[in-house]
């Protein structure tokens, strides 16, 4: 069964931590893995697998796209966001925000 990107879901956490390393700068996969396990605080280890399937389905949503890095030194792939990348994470980035003010706020009138 193949994975199809929906503009309309919220991004997993793999692909949201994924454009959030590249919103700074571009970077190749072992880097990816290492900049995420520090992003998410030791919280989040992306094994290869799920890192490359989910660069394969952005590359696919054109959310990013290949990088000719300065480099050349090994075979790495180097990626970096493009606008719609940086779009829908903004996007997810603004719908998170709404929900954690609504939760706040419950939490706050519920009194605990």
């Amino acid at each position: 069964m193949r994975h199809v990107v929906d503009e309309q879901q919220p991004l997993s956490e793999a692909v949201f931590l994924i454009l959030t390393s590249l919103a700074e700068r571009p970077n190749h996969g072992y880097a990816l893995i290492k900049d995420i396990e520090e992003l998410s605080g030791g919280r989040v280890r992306l094994s290869t697998g799920t890192l490359f399937g989910a660069l394969r389905r952005m590359l696919e949503a054109e959310w990013i796209e290949r990088y000719e890095a300065e480099d050349t030194s090994r075979d790495k792939q180097t990626y970096r966001i493009n606008p719609a990348g940086r779009e829908r994470l903004i996007g997810d980035l603004n719908r998170m925000r709404a929900l954690t003010r609504s939760a706040a706020s419950r939490l706050k009138m519920g009194g605990r």
